[in-house]
């Protein structure tokens, strides 16, 4: 099995050898790791859920349930739409109060068979496996993408290794989103403000539909943009792909007041670059 590593001085990525043994040790490290922060850390996470809607719209996004993908059973697609009104139904109305964190895993928990979940799409190494729990990375990465439109900070996000699929129907920046794997790879979130965000997620429409609540109306309007988006030729062959993600921030009248630097992101291509349906890149 495959990882990788970045060589020294930031050049190209390069990929190593691990054992099964070893992958499966490293796991059971870092989870027991992840347990022990969320007894024994500082960290206040939030655990309070209200089913009433905080007053104030922040961020409102939603993404198609099903897609096609390529060498991607729709039968894995339908299984992630059940896991993921398991799983939303967990986050729906969570309440993020000032000096709180929102972690992903800790409120959804282990996914298993016997909490309902089935096996959809999971991406293990650039290659697509069934497993229980499969297709929550759709949440996750719905949850990051509206965060950076709120005052709120990311304090975890890990991002995708692999660039599985091409950019058909792209409308973020590649490196948009939030990988998760349970429960090592979380998701958090801070709440540095002096107000309470609320997350609300439903399914409705054939679509994964998320929306950031606060108690007070947005003071600040963003944008979020890449630079340096480049693909480039692996020194151990196939492509990787890498960009900057930024974003500016308006106060209401439309001034810009701040050009934030958000996250490094890079990835080893799954496909040809030069695939119909998309430009290049560079």
């Amino acid at each position: 099995m495959n990882l990788f590593i970045n060589k020294k001085g930031g050049g190209s990525m390069r990929p190593i050898k691990r054992s099964r043994w070893r992958l499966a040790a490293g796991i059971c490290y870092y989870r027991i790791k992840r347990y022990r922060e969320w007894l024994f850390g500082r960290k206040k996470y939030a655990r309070l859920r209200k089913p009433e809607r905080l007053p104030c719209l922040h961020k409102h996004h939603q993404t198609p349930l099903l897609r096609q993908l390529q060498n991607v059973e729709m039968w894995m697609q339908h299984n992630k739409v059940t896991n993921l009104r398991i799983a939303s139904e967990r986050l729906d109305g969570i309440v993020v109060r000032p000096g709180e964190t929102f972690s992903y895993w800790k409120l959804i928990g282990k996914p298993t068979r016997r909490k309902g979940y089935l096996e959809g799409m999971l991406l293990s190494h650039g290659q697509v496996l069934a497993g229980v729990g499969g297709g929550l990375c759709q949440l996750s990465n719905l949850i990051y993408w509206m965060t950076l439109f709120t005052p709120l900070t990311v304090t975890e996000r890990h991002r995708h290794s692999y660039d599985v699929f091409p950019d058909t129907s792209r409308t973020q920046p590649f490196g948009s989103g939030a990988t998760c794997f349970c429960n090592y790879l979380d998701l958090q979130i801070a709440n540095q403000t002096n107000q309470a965000f609320q997350l609300r997620l439903s399914l409705a429409d054939g679509c994964l539909v998320g929306e950031w609540l606060g108690e007070y109306p947005p003071t600040r309007r963003y944008e979020v943009y890449e630079k340096k988006h480049a693909i480039t030729p692996g020194l151990w062959g196939g492509y990787e792909r890498r960009n900057l993600l930024y974003r500016r921030v308006y106060d209401l009248e439309g001034e810009l007041i701040g050009d934030e630097f958000i996250a490094e992101n890079r990835a080893y291509m799954m496909y040809e670059p030069l695939l119909p349906g998309r430009e290049p890149a560079g």
